[in-house]
């Protein structure tokens, strides 16, 4: 199984940390999971405007072939403005309708307030059940203040713990998913 984490921020590490957080939690669970992360910031993923996928660059396709071969998927934002970002939502702007069909796709998101903690549920989980992406319940907000200040680590303990149970229960899921006749 392949387990691919999207982080969708262009600027700072505590996106990516966190998304990297949960691909190695699911490796540590099950080491046979094959694991990839797609930080946005590396790619230059060009504007969606309703072209087909094969009218845009290289990383464009790229990014979204690695998207659609993914068994599963987490991915990870920013909060910015009570949304995610734009760079993400415009890579979704790139996929098909039922890109996430039979695929778990959890979520993580990093903020400054306590305040945005819904967006994960009301904005991001409703586009990842609009591509038809089986979304787990053990989705993980962090407050930036929960990251180490100089090495944009995770600090507390108990959202380690909770990227965990998003692993465990993601891998659950897709098992689920794939066994089921």
């Amino acid at each position: 199984m392949k387990l691919v984490g999207v982080s969708g921020a262009l600027a700072g590490d505590k996106t990516s940390v966190a998304v990297g957080s949960v691909l190695a939690a699911a490796r540590h669970i099950d080491p046979r999971i094959e694991i990839e992360l797609i930080d946005l910031r590396d790619y230059e993923i060009e504007f969606a405007a309703g072209l087909p996928l094969a009218a845009y660059n290289e990383d464009t396709w790229n990014v979204v072939k690695k998207i659609q071969s993914a068994d599963f998927l987490v991915f990870g934002t920013p909060i910015y403005q009570a949304s995610l970002t734009g760079a993400l939502k415009n890579l979704f702007d790139h996929l098909p309708e039922h890109a996430f069909r039979n695929k778990v796709t959890g979520m993580v998101a990093t903020g400054l307030t306590e305040k945005h903690f819904l967006v994960l549920e009301y904005h991001l989980g409703s586009i990842l059940s609009y591509f038809k992406g089986l979304i787990p319940t053990d989705n993980v907000f962090i407050l930036n203040d929960n990251f180490d200040p100089e090495t944009d680590e995770i600090m507390d303990k108990r959202i380690m713990e909770r990227i965990r149970k998003l692993a465990e229960e993601m891998i659950q899921l897709q098992n689920g998913i794939l066994n089921r006749d």
